[in-house]
């Protein structure tokens, strides 16, 4: 390994969209030669370099935490049904990361009580923070639903359905703004969008930012014979299949609610019924909805053979999103070959290449989604060219090697240079 030693800090080693980013990085890294090391509050895996908790207190703590964190949340009973994070549980993060001495902090996802934005101040080392959703630069909101208000000092909440002022997000932003004055650290965005979200923040504006994707093992994420990848899963091999993957139907972000009246009008247009939906992720609900075709549910899948099987099986991943950062399902369906149909918002435009890989439809316009992927279905030589072009735009930007190496060369840059505090700090 070389001298470079990063510790990277989230709150579970791979449960979560983040937290397998975030641990895929850490195995390029140290497939590269970096002696990275991970610290979470919950380890799922066994790799020696996931440092988790020890002892049986420990690990209970890490399973109460998330729920303790929300204590400060339920007080608003008319809030949004999404990740709101308060950050109020103490932790002794700064005391790990003392013995652990690593050259560099690197945090990802801290939510779910594992962190205190107090405790940034207190971990004596330069640090990098990659950024995978808002709440790093917002009042506690995960995904602001287009507000703003980070930009200025939060309060009178939408996601939290508050009226005043002083209400508990802007608690929360002043005791990030207090908290990280005169703090060493170099600001990673996965997308440009969320870049330009920091950049216009009130906490982050005055800080080094820097774009950096997510990367993908290309040898596991990688084209399987769909007839093959159609049998495992009992898939009709004579139909055409859109593919939409969501943990909850109810998940307004996800977008369900948009592709429900795409896919009715697809149906609509398909008299001889070639075309089928495949549903990962959620359940079938109790209550059938009529979208017009046959829907196959497949649930959760638990490993990564099981996915890369089923965008293979796919011929189209549609992703339709209102908010949405540098998706792990679209960069997943682009290695296996599948093009990929999203609205044209927030990362989506830094992977699918309009008309070379996917389809980019314009924002929240379901008659553009259906056009979109029925461009995509209609044509077989199109279909062969896109799915070439979406395997291609990962192997020329998002290799686990080349963005490994993008972040080796961050963490060079930061400790060959003087420590730093923001300007005006």
């Amino acid at each position: 390994m070389s001298e470079l030693k990063p510790l990277i800090v989230n709150a579970t080693d791979i449960q979560g969209g983040a937290a397998i980013a975030t641990y895929r990085l850490h195995q390029g890294l140290r497939r590269i030669g970096v002696d990275s090391s991970m610290l979470v509050q919950k380890k799922l895996t066994d790799d020696a370099n996931v440092l988790g908790p020890q002892t049986r207190y420990q690990k209970m703590l890490g399973q109460l935490k998330p729920h303790l964190d929300q204590l400060w949340v339920t007080q608003y009973n008319n809030r949004e049904a999404q990740l709101f994070s308060a950050a109020m549980i103490p932790d002794s993060i700064a005391t790990k990361i003392q013995g652990i001495n690593p050259d560099i902090v690197h945090l990802f996802w801290v939510a779910d009580g594992q962190m205190r934005p107090e405790t940034l101040r207190n971990l004596k080392k330069p640090i990098v923070w990659t950024l995978h959703d808002m709440w790093p630069f917002t009042g506690g909101c995960h995904y602001d639903g287009e507000c703003g208000k980070y930009s200025h000092s939060c309060g009178a909440c939408p996601v939290l359905h508050s009226s005043k002022e002083s209400d508990l997000s802007r608690w929360i932003w002043r005791r990030k703004h207090n908290a990280w004055r005169n703090v060493d650290m170099t600001v990673v965005a996965t997308s440009q969008w969320l870049a330009q979200c920091a950049r216009s923040s009130s906490l982050f504006g005055d800080y080094r930012i820097e774009v950096l994707p997510n990367g993908i093992d290309e040898s596991k994420y990688k084209p399987i014979d769909k007839a093959f990848a159609r049998d495992v899963y009992g898939l009709p091999k004579d139909k055409r299949l859109i593919l939409f993957s969501a943990g909850s139907l109810g998940d307004k972000r996800k977008g369900f609610q948009f592709l429900i009246p795409a896919l009715q009008s697809l149906a609509k247009s398909d008299k001889e019924s070639q075309v089928e939906a495949v549903i990962i992720g959620a359940s079938k609900p109790d209550r059938s909805m009529e979208l017009g075709m046959n829907v196959h549910y497949i649930g959760r899948l638990q490993d990564e053979i099981s996915q890369v099987l089923l965008y293979s099986a796919a011929d189209v991943l549609v992703a339709p999103s209102t908010q949405e950062n540098l998706s792990n399902t679209v960069m997943e369906s682009l290695a296996c070959g599948t093009p990929v149909v999203a609205f044209n918002i927030g990362g989506m435009p830094d992977m699918i290449d309009h008309q070379k890989n996917g389809y980019l439809a314009s924002a929240f316009d379901t008659h553009d989604l259906a056009s979109g992927i029925m461009w995509v279905l209609e044509s077989v030589n199109r279909r062969d060219m896109l799915s070439k072009n979406a395997r291609q735009t990962v192997l020329e930007r998002y290799t686990l090697e080349k963005v490994a190496n993008q972040y080796r060369a961050l963490y060079q840059s930061i400790l060959d240079q003087p420590s730093k505090s923001p300007a005006g700090s």
